[in-house]
This record gives C-alpha cells, sequence and structure tokens, in this order.
C-alpha cells in the first residue's frame, strides 16, 4: 500500500492508518461508518455505511451555532432558510445506507433549538411546544424535515 501510495504522491498517516477485520470491525471514513448494517426489512446483516456519530453530532453543533442567542436580532425566515441549507446539505451528502436514525436525531435537534431560539426572540416562558408545535415549525415556518427523505433517494445498485 505504501508503495502505491507512493506512485500516487501521496503520503501515508501512519497514526491514521490500520487493518480493519470487516465485519467485526467497523471504520470511519470520510464521515461514514463503515461495517456492520442490518435490514430493516428482513434483519439480515450487510456490509453498508452510516453517517458516522461523529459527523452527527458535527451538524447538531452546527445547528446550535445558527439557532444561538447572537441571532436574535435577525429574522426568523433567514433562520429558517439557514437551517435548510445546513440540514439539505447534510442530508444530500449522507444518504447512503441506513439513515433514518440519524435523520431522526437531526431533526429533533434541529426542531428543538429552533424552538427555543423563538421562544427567546419571542420572550414566551416555557418549553415552547404549545406556542411553536412540530406543523407551525415545519408547515408554516418551512422548517425541512428530513425524516420523509429517505424514499425519494434513488437506489444504487452495484
Amino acid at each position: 500500500m505504501r508503495d502505491l501510495m507512493s506512485r500516487l504522491k501521496l503520503t501515508v498517516n501512519e497514526r491514521k492508518t490500520r487493518v480493519c477485520t470487516l465485519p467485526e470491525e467497523t471504520f470511519d471514513f470520510l464521515g461514514y461508518t463503515i461495517g456492520r448494517c442490518y435490514s430493516w426489512k428482513t434483519g439480515r446483516a450487510f456490509l453498508g455505511t452510516r453517517p458516522s456519530r461523529k459527523a452527527v453530532r458535527r451538524v447538531m453543533r452546527a445547528i446550535s451555532d445558527l439557532t444561538g442567542r447572537r441571532w436574535l436580532l435577525t429574522d426568523v425566515e433567514t433562520r429558517v432558510e439557514r437551517l435548510n441549507r445546513l440540514l439539505l446539505g447534510w442530508a444530500n451528502y449522507f444518504c447512503l445506507g441506513p439513515v433514518s436514525t440519524a435523520y431522526a436525531v437531526v431533526d429533533q435537534q434541529a426542531r428543538r433549538r429552533l424552538r427555543q431560539w423563538l421562544r427567546r426572540k419571542h420572550k414566551v416562558p416555557g418549553r415552547g411546544t404549545s406556542c411553536y408545535p412540530d406543523d407551525y415549525l415545519h408547515e408554516k415556518l418551512g422548517l425541512v424535515q428530513l425524516r420523509g427523505r429517505r424514499r425519494d433517494f434513488p437506489r444504487a445498485n452495484a
């Protein structure tokens, strides 16, 4: 492998390079965790990809940054537009393999943080679920919901 990489004029990072035995082990590469996955239809195991925990945490941190206190003076449409751009870009990259769990976690974080931001902006006490229910966030404000996007993905055949 080192010989091949040197011919390509690339260097190997010894700290990050290791040999894995699939399917017993998993590894992260370009934001995906590659390893054993299970079919939700049959329950059978297969080798596949899913968004890594680090990638999910990173997008959740970005959602928190976009809905922080420093943005309270901006209008709601701008915040939702920025959130949608972030969510759609992330979902378009992470669309391979079983993504529904990751999408559900990211959707929940986006709703929770937007609701918290709206509460602070309009000085509404409480959790904000009665003032800003999910239907209001998605239908009225236009917040993208990743959960339903999975049905529209083209199927890749190897």
